[in-house]
């Protein structure tokens, strides 16, 4: 069977990347950009760290920013709007996931205006036209929206998010700077940067896991597990190996898919308002105990990747237990919960369980499963 592998056209990488962004604008003759971004990096000072180029350079710009951290359709609608009054002609997205998606939607909706009605979008859309051209700057390193072909966007009325899969959303440049996730604090450093090490695990256990896949996730994996803490510290070496660690684990991931842990933690934050990152790390280790028979070899891979030692030499169950263990291990050291009794209530259970199921994550999970499976699997955490 052939596998498909999409990446963005061009992607630049470390310290100084930014000096990019105008060049890439003016050489492709581009003349004005919507910068969609969120209210708190713009209250922080980071976007200025990408306006004050745009202004040094003359090159004229508005700024979307009515974007929350779980970015809904009205945000969408809002951001189309926006744009088509702004008379841009291209997109800088500066934020985490939020921003990034907003952005993607924002740019295939305008490009395919058939598809205005932002839930026809679910799932994978058949459009016709890529999206707004795009340069996407990451400020957290944990979601790799800059380099996925997916987004996710929440449906208040029904309380869910919705999945997005399209290769014609995906940035055609991904400016991916340490110096735009500096300010990150502490907490957010450790949620997304969980976020980031979930995409690679479970991109590499999934059903559609391939060998390309595989060599983007063991690497993203290992620099996730020698980095993380230094990021949480906010040391230059452990902002700089999270930064590539995570476009690495979406290199991956967006081509092959994931899993259970996921589709579970987007319930969680639909319907709570939960940090998916979060979400993604309480929930990690109890998946890879739910997965672990249906997953071969991999998991003494993961473990070894994450620095186990003495793992080649462990029977396979013990190679199992130490991996999840060292999961486990790496999310209580950057301060993680390790439970959802302080999020769910158990009246919601099922109603998780089955927006889970139905979640367009759920079908790459290694382990077919069930919504009675999955309402087990909350309740473990509470």
């Amino acid at each position: 069977m052939a596998t498909r592998i999409v990446l963005n056209t061009i992607s630049y990488h470390g310290k100084g990347a930014i000096e990019h962004i105008v060049p890439e604008l003016t050489s492709r003759g581009y003349g004005k950009a919507l910068v969609c971004t969120d209210p708190d990096l713009i209250r922080f000072g980071v976007v200025s760290k990408v306006t004050d180029l745009l202004d040094k350079a003359a090159f004229s710009y508005e700024v979307y920013s009515d974007i929350k951290a779980n970015p809904t359709i009205e945000n969408v609608k809002s951001g189309v709007a926006a744009f088509q009054n702004s008379g841009a002609d291209c997109i800088i997205a500066i934020g985490g996931g939020s921003a990034m998606d907003t952005a993607k939607a924002v740019g295939i909706i305008v490009n395919n205006p058939e598809f205005a009605d932002v839930r026809s979008l679910e799932g994978v859309a058949p459009t016709k036209k890529h999206a707004v051209f795009t340069i996407a700057v990451p400020t957290t390193a944990g979601t790799a929206a800059e380099v996925t072909i997916n987004y996710v966007i929440t449906d208040v009325e029904k309380k869910r998010k919705f999945v997005c899969v399209d290769a014609n959303d995906i940035p055609e440049v991904a400016v991916v700077d340490p110096d735009m996730m500096s300010s990150m604090p502490k907490g957010l450093t450790a949620a997304t940067g969980m976020d980031a090490l979930t995409h690679a695990i479970e991109g590499y256990i999934t059903k559609g896991a391939c060998e390309i896949s595989d060599m983007f996730h063991l690497e993203a994996i290992r620099l996730i597990s020698q980095h993380l803490r230094g990021a949480v510290e906010n040391t230059p070496e452990g902002r700089e190996g999270m930064a590539l660690g995570q476009y690495i684990a979406g290199m991956g991931f967006s081509n092959v898919g994931l899993g259970i842990v996921h589709s579970m933690a987007h319930g969680l934050s639909a319907l709570y308002d939960t940090p998916h990152g979060v979400a993604c790390a309480i929930l990690l280790p109890t998946g890879l105990e739910y997965n672990a028979d249906y997953t071969g070899e991999r998991y003494r891979a993961v473990g070894k990747a994450m620095g186990v030692e003495g793992i080649d030499q462990m029977s396979l169950e013990e190679a199992r237990a130490a991996t999840i263990a060292a999961v486990k291990q790496l999310s209580a050291d950057v301060g993680i919960p390790a439970d959802l009794k302080e999020i769910v209530k158990p009246e919601d259970v099922r109603f998780l369980a089955e927006s889970a199921f139905a979640d367009a994550c759920c079908p790459g999970n290694p382990r077919d499963t069930s919504v009675e499976e999955i309402e087990a699997l909350y309740k473990s955490l509470m």
